[in-house]
């Protein structure tokens, strides 16, 4: 079979002369990067849980509160796309050690903060170091691992890796501020962010040491920039209506900013940071527009299920955490399972195979009233879901990072997060925003479940709209 293009015929011949880190054994690299990645997505829940304590101790309003979230998950996706860039051209190695270093010591800051807006800002420093790690730990596994079942299972331990550190955050959240306090929710980042560095340095010490290339600078203006207005924006609806300045302004203006920097990349940039021939490859394009479905679906999964177990059903935050705990050892068997049969299933399979979890799930979960039980109402549909997320995620991330030349590692990586997380940021908004709208009569556990229902439905439309969307991957090569 003829590939889809010219360029995919050069990215795939240079994929295959990848070379694995020349120090350092490769279990040494897999663990590195899933470590990384587990500390980058538990930091991004298990502050929750901590908030009200946060804000007893050190005054924050409540319009102030929602930034000790909204400033980590802003600079995160927002500087996604540069810190996938700066880890081609800087190096995956040293990009992963800088991004741990801004992390740890940002997580320093933010346990020892004595004011709102100390804590705010680390909390922004914090995303800024997790937005040049994530990528770097993608790169990693990218260059690092061969194509095909080695790759495979190391993209499924980094997606399980990430799953668990989303979901342990409920739990170690509420463990940590009630054992200890709020502040350790920050400070344990330290011993292991030193302990990743130390590891980083001796297992990595090969790898390639990136290119001497000029950053380019204008489209590292216009891209972040209009990512962080876009979500920024995108944050705002919650409080405000959507047709309303504070979040039509921002809106409008990122969207204004990322039609410049395609122009931009396009047509005046001798070196692109994102080099638009990377669409041209279709795995890629199409696996980047599934992830941004994907993102809505995952928070339909995780921050809705467990606003229906809190508010309809009276569970505590912690009790929500766990009974959202079999769906999350689901996911990870299943992400880990999903990793063996990739290379003998290829991609379309296993999507296919989630969408249908995602489906059967997510309409199961919307018949879910104030007077269901946890057995049959919650965890049978979310054990579904919790299976359909475990096969198309590792297997999305592996299909929209693939086929790419070494140099482009850092920036598919950086792509692929990208559209996770913006998917995820618009998803939620607009979710939450149905949900709204269907319980606007009532705060009573009855209103509020049929608001969640309606995302549940929608949610599984989500799903439907994946399974149709792969119906554009390239068909796998005849035996």
């Amino acid at each position: 079979m003829l590939p889809d293009s010219e360029e995919e015929v050069m990215t795939t011949t240079t994929a295959t002369r990848r070379a694995r880190p020349r120090a350092g054994a490769a279990s040494m690299v897999l663990a590195l990067a899933c470590a990384a990645q587990f500390m980058v997505i538990l930091d991004a829940s298990i502050v929750n849980v901590a908030l009200p304590s946060i804000q007893r101790d050190l005054g924050f309003t409540g319009t102030g509160l929602a930034w000790v979230v909204n400033g980590y998950l802003l600079t995160f996706a927002g500087f996604m796309l540069l810190g996938g860039r700066a880890a081609d051209l800087f190096g995956h190695r040293r990009m992963l050690v800088a991004g741990l270093l801004v992390f740890s010591a940002a997580s320093l800051a933010g346990g020892l903060a004595a004011a709102p807006e100390v804590l705010v800002a680390a909390r922004v420093a914090q995303g800024t170091g997790a937005a040049m790690l994530a990528p770097a730990t993608l790169a990693v596994i990218n260059t690092g691992f061969t194509e095909g079942p080695a790759r495979a299972r190391a993209f499924g331990a980094w997606s399980a890796a990430g799953g668990v550190g989303g979901m342990a955050g409920a739990v170690a959240g509420g463990a940590i501020t009630t054992g200890l306090s709020w502040r350790w929710v920050f400070l344990i980042n330290v011993p292991i962010g030193a302990v990743l560095i130390v590891v980083a340095m001796l297992a990595l010490a090969g790898t390639r040491a990136g290119r001497r290339e000029p950053l380019d600078l204008t489209g590292a203006v216009t891209g972040t920039g209009g990512l962080a207005a876009l979500i920024y924006g995108v944050m705002q609806s919650a409080e405000h209506g959507w047709t309303s300045w504070p979040v039509a302004g921002p809106v409008g203006a990122g969207l204004v900013l990322l039609v410049a920097f395609a122009v931009v990349e396009a047509r005046f940039s001798v070196r692109p940071m994102m080099p638009l021939r990377l669409f041209k490859i279709r795995r890629v394009a199409v696996g980047n527009g599934m992830l941004l479905l994907f993102g809505g679906i995952a928070i339909a999964m995780w921050y809705f299920s467990a606003l229906f177990l809190q508010n309809v059903l009276g569970y505590s935050a912690l009790e929500a955490g766990l009974g959202q705990t079999p769906a999350a050892v689901t996911f990870v068997v299943v992400a880990r399972v999903a990793a063996g049969l990739l290379a003998r299933a290829g991609v379309r399979a296993l999507v296919l195979a989630g969408s249908a979890g995602f489906v059967a799930g997510f309409g199961w979960l919307a018949q879910a009233d104030a007077g269901s039980g946890y057995l049959t109402g919650v965890l049978g549909p979310t054990l579904l879901v919790a299976a359909g997320i475990g096969l198309t995620f590792p297997t999305l991330m592996a299909a929209a990072t693939s086929d790419v030349a070494e140099g482009d590692a850092g920036i598919v990586g950086g792509l692929a997060n990208t559209a996770s997380q913006v998917g995820g940021s618009v998803g939620l908004a607009v979710l939450a925003t149905i949900a709204g709208t269907k319980a606007e009569t009532g705060s009573s556990p009855a209103a509020l479940a049929s608001g969640y229902d309606l995302v549940f439905l929608v949610a599984a439309g989500l799903g439907l709209a994946i399974a149709l969307v792969s119906a554009l991957l390239p068909r796998p090569p005849a035996p």
